[in-house]
C-alpha cells in the first residue's frame, strides 16, 4: 500500500511538472517580442515553426498520458504479483524462484500511431509477373532445347525488319573480379592495369569504338598510378561517350549475403570517387556475375537516380520462361510499393553466360566463331571445334549473314527492335592484340551490314546507356519510364541454378567466419562514422577544430573501401582461393583496428566534462578497445579490466543504435570484489560469473561481471568500477554442471562455487521475468518456450543435422550445394556436458558437443533485451570431410509450406517449399532474419551473419552453420572448402504472439517485421562497446556521459549512417558537410505490442532535423540522392522532413 501511494504521488508530480512545462512553452510562444513586432503578420517560416511547436506539444501531452497510465499499470502489476523487493532496492528471489530486480524508476511506453500501421495492410495492385507465381507455374524440368540446350528453337520471317530495321549495339566489356583466383593487387598488376592502359590508346584510334567499366576499386587504383596525360586521355574518352562507367560501385556487389548498409556504402564510395575525380554520374546498372539477383538492388539504384539496369545469372528455367513470354525486359517494382514509384527498367540476358559464345545468339557454336581472341594460334580456342576466321573481303558477306542470323534470333526474345550484344568475358582486353582482333574484325562486319539496306540492320559498338537510350527512343518514352506493353515484375531471383540440379545455394553459408567478421566491421564502421561526425561537428561548434584529430578520416576511408571490397561477389560469398581469402581478411582486420581507433578518439573527446583538458596523443590512447584479434582468422579476445583497491577504473559504454537502450553490459575483471556505479553514484546490480576455459574448467584469475545499464541513444555512458568488499548489489551466479558420468569432474575455483550432478533425461528449465525455456535433459538443447503472458508453452525443439555430399561425380563445393538427400541427425557417442548458469541478470544453458558448443541465454531485463533468446553457436568442423552442419528448429507452429526470409536486411520475401525442387533448390539466403508463423504465433530467427536457410516441413526452420568440402565444384575456383575456422554464429530467437482478433496483415507477396523484431535485429547487429579508460598516473580528468540527441528519433526510423562527406580537393579529409541516411521501417502491428524498455513513439514519418542534435547548429538541410550525387534545393533549416514506410532517404547537413 505504501509503495502504491509513493508511486502515485511520484506519477502525479511528473504530470504536474509536465503540464507546467507545457504552459511555460506555450507562454513563450505567445509572448515572444519578435513575434509581437510583426503585428500578427507572421512570416511563413515562423508559422511553420509554430506548427512544429504545436505538434511537439501534442506529442508531449500524448506521451505524458502514456507515462501516467504506464505507472498505474506497473504499480498494479507489482502489487498483484507481490514482486516488490523487501528493501525496494536489492535484487531478490521470489517465491517461484525467479529473480526480481530493483524497480526501474523510468516508466516507458509504446505509442505507435494507427496510421503508421496501415502500410502493412494496404492493398497493392497485382503486378503482371510475380516471381512466387512463376515458381508455382514452372515444372523446373530440363528438356534438351537443341543448339540452345536450355531453351528452344527460335524461328523468324525474313521480312520482319522491313518496316523497322534491327538496331544492334555491341557492347565491349571486361569483367574484372576484385579478387578470386588471384588477390585484388595481383590481378591489378598482372591484368587490370594493362586493360585500362590499352583502353586509353585503342579507343582513341577510332571514335566509333566503345567500352564499359564497372569496378571503381580497380579504376581508382589505376587512376592513382597513371600519369596526368593518361588521366586526361581517359577523362576525354569518358566525357566523349566512348567509355561508360556502369553502376559505378566500388565492386559489383553480391546480392545474396550482402547487408543493405554495405551495399549502399560501396555504391556511395564508388560514386563519390567518380564525382570528385571525373565529375560524372552513372546512368545504368550492370550486374553480369552475382549468383542470383535481389529485389533490393533495383531500389538502391533507383534511389541513386540510375534509370536502367541489366542482370544475368538467373535460373535457366526462369530464363526460358521469360524468353518464351518475351518478358526479358520489364519494370522491376518493389513488392511493397503501393504505386509505381520504385519501378526500375531491367534487362535480363537470356542465355547461359555473359561470355561471347553465349551472348550473340542462341547457338554457342556459331557465337564462338565471332570471339576473335580465339583465332587459331592463340591460347584459347572454341570447345565446339569450329574456330573463328579473320574477316576479309572474300568472306565478309557469308560471316555477316551467319552473325546476323544469330542477332535476329536473339531479338525475337525481346519486345523491341533494339538489340543488346555484350562482347567480353573475365579480364578480357588485357593484350593490345585482342583490341585489334575484336574491334577491327567487328567493324568490318558492321560496315558490311550497314552498307546493305536489304539486310534491314544498323549495327555498331555502343555503351550500355547507348542501348537503353535507343530502346527508350524507339518505344517513345523518357529514360527509365515504362514502354507500352512492357510487363511489371515483383519478387527476386533466388535460388540460381545454371544447369541440371546445380543450385548455387552453398555460397549462402561458405566461409561463415568471414561473413560474421564482415558484419562486425560494418557495425563498427557505422558507429565510427556517427561518432566521428558528431565529434568533428562538436569541435567546430566549440572552436576546437585544430585540436581534434581530423586525420582519422583517412582511417574511415580505408575501412569504407575494405568493407566495400569485401561485398564483391567472390568475397563475402566465400568463393575465392584460400590465399585470396587471407588477403581479404588481412584488409578487414586492418580496417577494424583503424575503426576502433576512430571510435576511441571520438569517444575520448566527447566524454570530457571540460574539453579544455582534452589532449590528444597519437601514441597514447585514452581508452582501450573492447576486444582484440591476434590474427585475421582468430576469434576476438575480450579486454580484461584490472581493478585496483587504490581507486576506480572508468568504463565508457557506446550505444550505436538510435534508441535508448536498457541492456546488459558484460566485462571481464580480475577479481570477484566488484562494485559498479553510474556517473551520479548509483550502485547497479552486478552478476558475477565464471570465465570457462573448457566444458568443465573455469579460470581462477578472470571473471565475468555483468551489469544492467540504461544507455542514451547514439551515446556514451560513463561507469565507475571499484574493487571493494562485497556489495549487496553484486550477486554470484549459481552454476550447475550436468555430467554424463562420474568420471567427468568439474574443476572449480573457490570464489564461485559450482555444483554438479549426473544428467537425467528429464526436461529442465531456466526463467526470466519474460520467458521460461525448457531444455532436453539428454541433449541439453532447447525444447520449448513459454512467454510469461501466455498460458501456452510452444514447442521449439533444437536439433543439429548433418548433410553429406552427392555420390555422383558432381559434388558440393564453394558455390554449389549438392547434398546426398535430406540431412541425418548429428550424433556423438558421449552425451554432452551441459552447464546451467542462473542469476539475477541472466541465465544460460551451455551444451558442449564435439563439433559445436551452444549457449542459449535469456536476460532478466525489461524491454527488447529481455524479450528474445540469445543463441551463440561455436562451430568447429575442421576434422570433418564433405560434411555440412545445420541447426534445425522444429515447432508446433502451423506454417504449412510457407516461410519468410529477408533480402539484405532491408525487406522480407515470402518463400514456399516446393517438393518439385531438389533439397538444394529450396534454400534461400538469410542476411538478417527468417521466420515462420500461423494465426497465433510468429517465430523469428534473427542472425548476425549471412547464412543459408530453408523450411522443409510445417513448423520448421533450418540454417546451414558451416560446410567443409574436399573438392572443387567445377565453377572455376579449382579448390574445395578446407580452410574452415572455429566460428561463432550469433542469433536472437524471438517468439511473438498475434493480437487476438487481429488478422495477419501478410499478403502472399509481402510481409513485415514487428517493431520489437526490428529492434531485436538492431541490438543483435549493433552490440554495445564497453571501452575501459586507460589508468593514468597523473589521474583521469572528469568525464561526463555524452547524450547527443535533443529529441528522440521516431522508433520506426533507423539511422542508417551519419557519414562525413569527403573534401572535394583531396578525398582524405572531411568537408564541412555530413550525409544523413535514414530508413523508415514498415511495421506489422498485428503482432502483439510489448514494452520495449524505452519510450517508443511514431510520427507518421515526420522528423524535425534541426531539433535532433543537442548543442549543434544545423546550417544546411538539403535532400540528396542516395549516393549524394543529385541535390534538390535546400530546405529551411527548421523544416520537418517526411519519409514513407520502407523509404531510404539521404540529406546533406552542415552541423557545427
Amino acid at each position: 500500500m505504501k509503495l502504491r501511494k509513493q508511486v502515485t504521488v511520484c506519477g502525479g508530480a511528473i504530470f504536474c511538472v509536465a503540464v507546467f512545462s507545457l504552459y511555460l512553452m506555450l507562454d513563450r510562444v505567445q509572448h515572444d517580442p519578435a513575434r509581437r513586432q510583426n503585428g500578427g503578420n507572421f512570416p511563413r517560416s515562423q508559422i511553420s515553426v509554430l506548427q512544429n511547436r504545436i505538434e511537439q506539444l501534442e506529442q508531449l501531452l500524448e506521451e505524458n498520458h502514456q507515462i501516467i497510465s504506464h505507472i498505474k499499470d506497473s504499480v498494479m502489476e507489482l502489487t498483484d504479483t507481490g514482486a516488490v523487493s523487501p528493501s525496494g532496492h536489492l535484487p531478490f528471489r521470489s517465491a517461484n524462484g525467479s529473480w526480481v530486480l530493483p524497480f526501474d524508476r523510468r516508466p516507458t511506453f509504446l505509442a505507435i500511431k494507427s496510421q503508421d500501421c496501415q502500410f502493412a495492410s494496404v492493398s497493392r495492385d497485382q503486378t503482371d509477373v510475380q516471381m512466387l507465381d512463376v515458381y508455382s507455374l514452372l515444372k523446373f524440368d530440363n528438356p534438351d532445347g537443341g543448339v540452345w540446350k536450355q531453351g528452344f528453337d527460335i524461328t523468324y520471317e525474313a521480312n520482319e525488319w522491313d518496316k523497322e530495321p534491327l538496331q544492334v549495339f555491341v557492347i565491349p566489356h571486361s569483367h574484372n573480379d576484385p579478387g578470386w583466383i588471384k588477390t585484388f593487387d595481383k590481378y591489378f598488376t598482372d591484368q587490370t592495369q594493362h586493360i585500362l592502359n590499352n583502353m586509353v590508346v585503342k579507343l582513341a584510334e577510332d571514335p566509333r569504338r566503345k567500352f564499359i567499366w564497372s569496378e571503381i576499386s580497380y579504376f581508382s587504383k589505376w587512376w592513382e598510378t597513371a600519369e596526368p596525360q593518361k588521366q586526361e586521355a581517359m577523362r576525354k574518352l569518358i566525357l566523349g561517350g566512348q567509355m561508360e562507367m556502369v553502376t559505378g560501385g566500388w565492386v559489383m556487389t553480391d546480392e545474396a549475403n550482402a547487408h543493405y548498409f554495405a551495399m549502399i556504402d560501396q555504391l556511395i564510395e564508388g560514386h563519390q570517387w567518380l564525382e570528385r575525380n571525373l565529375g560524372i554520374i552513372p546512368r545504368s546498372g550492370w550486374a553480369v556475375d552475382p549468383f542470383g539477383h535481389s529485389a533490393t538492388m533495383p531500389y538502391l539504384l533507383k534511389k541513386s537516380n540510375l534509370t536502367s539496369m541489366l542482370i544475368q545469372r538467373i535460373h535457366y528455367s526462369i530464363k526460358k520462361h521469360f524468353s518464351a513470354t518475351r518478358n526479358l525486359e520489364f519494370m522491376w517494382r518493389q513488392a511493397w510499393d503501393t504505386g509505381s514509384s520504385t519501378d526500375m527498367f531491367c534487362h535480363m540476358m537470356p542465355f547461359y553466360s555473359y561470355d561471347i559464345p553465349h551472348t550473340c545468339g542462341p547457338d554457342p557454336k556459331i557465337c564462338c566463331q565471332f570471339d576473335f581472341k580465339r583465332l587459331p594460334g592463340g591460347r584459347i580456342n572454341c570447345p565446339w571445334k569450329v574456330p573463328p576466321k579473320p574477316i576479309v573481303e572474300a568472306n565478309v558477306a557469308e560471316r555477316a549473314q551467319l552473325l546476323l542470323d544469330q542477332y535476329r534470333k536473339k531479338s525475337k526474345l525481346y519486345r523491341s527492335k533494339v538489340l543488346l550484344i555484350p562482347l567480353g568475358d573475365d579480364f578480357r582486353y588485357d593484350k593490345s592484340l585482342e583490341w585489334d582482333q575484336q574491334y577491327v574484325n567487328y567493324q568490318k562486319l558492321f560496315d558490311y551490314m550497314n552498307s546493305h539496306p536489304e539486310l534491314h540492320v544498323q549495327a555498331q559498338f555502343g555503351t550500355l546507356t547507348d542501348y537503353f537510350n535507343a530502346l527508350y527512343k524507339t518505344t517513345g518514352v523518357t529514360a527509365g519510364s515504362r514502354p507500352a506493353d512492357f510487363p511489371v515484375l515483383s519478387g527476386d531471383f533466388f535460388a540460381y541454378a545454371d544447369r541440371e540440379d546445380h543450385y548455387w545455394t552453398g555460397y549462402y553459408t561458405s566461409r561463415p567466419f568471414y561473413k560474421s567478421l564482415d558484419r562486425v566491421i560494418e557495425s563498427h564502421l557505422r558507429g565510427a562514422e556517427i561518432l566521428y561526425s558528431l565529434a568533428v561537428a562538436t569541435a567546430r561548434h566549440e572552436g576546437m577544430e585544430g585540436r581534434y584529430p581530423v586525420t582519422d578520416y583517412a582511417l574511415l576511408v580505408d575501412a569504407r573501401r575494405a568493407v566495400g571490397l569485401f561485398q564483391h561477389h567472390d568475397a563475402i560469398t566465400g568463393t575465392a582461393k584460400e590465399n585470396v581469402v587471407i588477403d581479404y581478411g588481412t584488409k578487414l582486420l586492418r580496417s577494424l583496428i583503424g575503426l576502433k581507433r576512430v571510435i576511441i578518439n571520438a569517444a575520448h573527446f566527447l566524454v570530457m566534462k571540460n574539453r579544455d583538458f582534452y589532449r590528444f596523443y597519437q601514441t597514447e590512447a585514452f581508452l582501450e578497445t573492447d576486444d582484440r584479434r591476434a590474427t585475421q582468422d582468430s576469434l576476438p579476445q575480450r579486454t580484461l579490466i584490472e581493478l585496483d583497491p587504490a581507486g576506480p577504473r572508468y568504463l565508457v559504454v557506446f550505444n550505436p543504435i538510435e534508441q535508448e537502450r536498457l541492456c546488459l553490459v558484460n566485462v571481464l575483471v580480475n577479481t570477484v570484489r566488484v562494485r559498479v556505479l553510474t556517473e551520479d553514484g548509483q550502485t547497479l546490480p552486478v552478476q558475477l560469473s565464471a570465465q570457462w576455459g573448457s566444458a568443465t574448467q573455469m579460470s581462477a584469475e578472470v571473471f565475468q561481471a555483468t551489469f544492467m545499464a540504461r544507455l542514451p541513444p547514439l551515446g556514451l555512458a560513463v561507469f565507475h568500477l571499484y574493487d571493494s568488499a562485497d556489495s549487496p548489489m553484486t550477486l554470484r551466479s549459481d552454476t550447475l554442471l550436468r555430467l554424463s558420468s562420474r568420471s567427468v569432474t568439474a574443476r572449480a575455483s573457490d570464489p564461485l562455487p559450482v555444483h554438479s550432478q549426473l544428467a537425467d533425461p528429464q526436461s529442465f528449465y531456466i526463467s526470466s521475468q519474460s520467458l521460461t525455456l525448457g531444455f532436453s535433459g539428454s541433449t541439453g538443447l532447447l525444447e520449448s518456450i513459454k512467454r510469461k503472458d501466455d498460458s501456452k508453452e510452444v514447442k521449439v525443439q533444437m536439433q543439429f543435422m548433418v548433410y553429406g555430399t552427392s555420390p555422383s561425380k558432381d559434388k558440393s563445393g564453394a558455390y554449389l550445394f549438392l547434398p546426398d538427400g535430406k540431412p541425418k541427425p548429428y550424433i556423438q557417442k558421449e552425451p554432452p556436458v551441459v552447464r546451467v548458469v542462473e542469476g539475477p541478470l541472466f541465465s544460460e544453458v551451455v551444451a558442449h558437443y564435439q563439433h559445436f558448443e551452444q549457449t542459449v541465454r535469456i536476460h532478466n531485463v525489461p524491454g527488447v533485451d529481455g524479450l528474445s533468446i540469445e543463441i551463440s553457436t561455436m562451430v568447429d568442423i575442421r576434422d570433418q570431410s564433405n560434411k555440412e552442419l545445420s541447426m534445425r528448429l522444429s515447432t508446433d507452429i502451423k506454417s504449412n509450406d510457407v516461410f519468410y526470409t529477408d533480402l539484405n536486411g532491408f525487406q522480407i520475401q515470402p518463400r514456399r517449399y516446393y517438393p518439385k525442387l531438389p533439397v538444394q533448390g529450396n534454400f534461400y539466403p538469410m542476411s538478417s532474419q527468417a521466420y515462420i508463423q500461423d494465426s497465433r504465433h510468429r517465430l523469428t530467427l534473427h542472425t548476425a551473419q549471412a547464412l543459408g536457410v530453408t523450411s522443409f516441413e510445417s513448423g520448421q526452420l533450418e540454417v546451414i552453420m558451416d560446410r567443409r568440402l574436399m573438392q572443387d565444384d567445377n565453377r572455376g575456383l579449382g579448390q574445395g572448402l578446407k580452410d574452415n575456422k572455429k566460428t561463432e554464429n550469433r542469433f536472437r530467437l524471438l517468439l511473438e504472439r498475434r493480437s487476438s482478433g487481429k488478422k495477419g496483415t501478410d499478403s502472399s507477396t509481402t510481409s513485415f517485421p514487428s517493431i520489437l523484431s526490428h529492434m531485436t535485429s538492431a541490438v543483435l547487429n549493433h552490440e554495445v562497446l564497453p571501452l575501459p579508460v586507460v589508468p593514468k598516473r597523473r589521474g583521469i580528468p572528469p568525464l561526463k556521459t555524452f547524450a547527443p540527441l535533443m529529441s528522440r528519433f521516431p522508433c520506426d526510423f533507423h539511422l542508417l549512417n551519419l557519414r562525413s562527406i569527403q573534401n572535394k580537393q583531396d578525398g582524405v579529409t572531411p568537408s564541412p558537410y555530413t550525409a544523413l541516411l535514414l530508413h523508415r521501417l514498415a511495421l506489422d502491428c498485428s503482432i502483439e505490442a510489448q514494452n520495449l524498455g524505452f519510450n517508443c513513439t511514431t510520427t507518421q514519418g515526420q522528423l524535425n532535423v534541426s531539433s535532433l542534435f543537442k548543442n549543434l547548429d544545423l546550417q544546411l538541410l538539403q535532400p540528396v540522392s542516395l549516393t549524394l550525387m543529385y541535390s534538390s534545393p535546400p530546405l529551411a533549416n527548421h523544416s520537418t522532413i517526411s519519409l514513407d514506410p520502407m523509404e531510404i532517404s539521404a540529406f546533406k547537413l552542415k552541423l557545427r
